[in-house]
């Protein structure tokens, strides 16, 4: 049995104490891959986001709010486990200051600067000893150079892509690329049934290789 570490859902990223930069990740497909794992006899930690969706009730579910607080739980958590299924969708860029008081209309545009988040898949692949990396790539052109170059960057073992059309649906088109480039595998449909196609892809590659 492997113990596994599964982020879901989106990060929120405040611009003052009411308004956040976030996404439409509802946490679905995180919650899918969770109960698939469970059902193959693993054991499953979740780091997730804000969102509605629900978890297995034997999954051990870490709530965070923000891009640096995903970071800082897994880094946490990452070195007990034996993988890594990183489905959450963090926000990559929070306000440069976040405003102590609630924002006001003057009448005139409103300039925010933003800068980058820390990458959660990439500094947790900077620390890995043996564990096995899944990364989910959300791309909107060039899907699979763009994924196998994140996959090579972040030193992942799989990739799984999937566009924007996935984001808070039932349902979901995925490709899952090795490290050669290869297609291993294309899933379509429901996500609780794609979530197990693509478990038993990992299983099958990473678990008992």
């Amino acid at each position: 049995m492997a113990r596994i570490l599964i982020t879901s859902g989106p990060t929120r990223q405040y611009l003052d104490p009411v308004r956040y930069l976030t996404n439409a990740s509802s946490g679905r497909m995180g919650a899918a891959l969770a109960e698939a794992a469970v059902e193959a006899g693993h054991s499953v930690v979740v780091v997730s986001g804000p969102v509605a969706v629900g978890y297995p009730a034997a999954v051990e579910v870490i709530p965070v709010v923000s891009t640096e607080d995903m970071l800082e739980t897994c880094l946490r958590v990452f070195p007990a486990c034996d993988g890594l299924i990183a489905v959450a969708a963090p926000c990559d860029y929070r306000p440069m200051a976040i405003a102590a008081q609630k924002i006001r209309k003057t009448g005139k545009p409103l300039r925010v600067e933003f800068v980058e988040t820390p990458d959660v898949v990439a500094l947790l692949a900077a620390v890995k000893t043996t564990q096995w990396m899944v990364a989910f790539a959300l791309e909107t052109e060039d899907p699979r150079l763009r994924a196998l170059r994140k996959l090579e960057e972040k030193n992942c073992d799989l990739i799984v892509v999937n566009s924007p059309a996935a984001i808070d649906a039932p349902d979901t088109v995925v490709e899952i690329l090795a490290e050669s480039g290869e297609v291993v595998a294309s899933f379509s449909g429901d996500k609780r049934r794609v979530a197990r196609s693509i478990f038993q892809v990992v299983q099958e590659r990473l678990l008992e290789r």
